[in-house]
């Protein structure tokens, strides 16, 4: 629960698959440090059948 007494609510804006990268999850991080005042999170998810990333951009309000 927020300060106002409200969940916050995250909306999915875009989504993204690619290879593997061992190292992306140190870009996710810095990411999300810095859009996170701007209402906007990362997400990273490992398909592990296909060793495939999927990259998530979410808002949140």
């Amino acid at each position: 629960m927020s300060k106002e007494g409200q969940e916050n609510k995250l909306e999915l804006l875009a989504t993204k698959s690619f290879n593997d990268c061992a190292e992306m999850y140190k870009v996710v991080d810095f990411l999300n440090k810095y859009l996170k005042d701007k209402g906007i999170m990362l997400g990273l998810i490992k398909n592990k059948e296909t060793k495939k990333l999927s990259i998530n951009i979410y808002e949140f309000y």
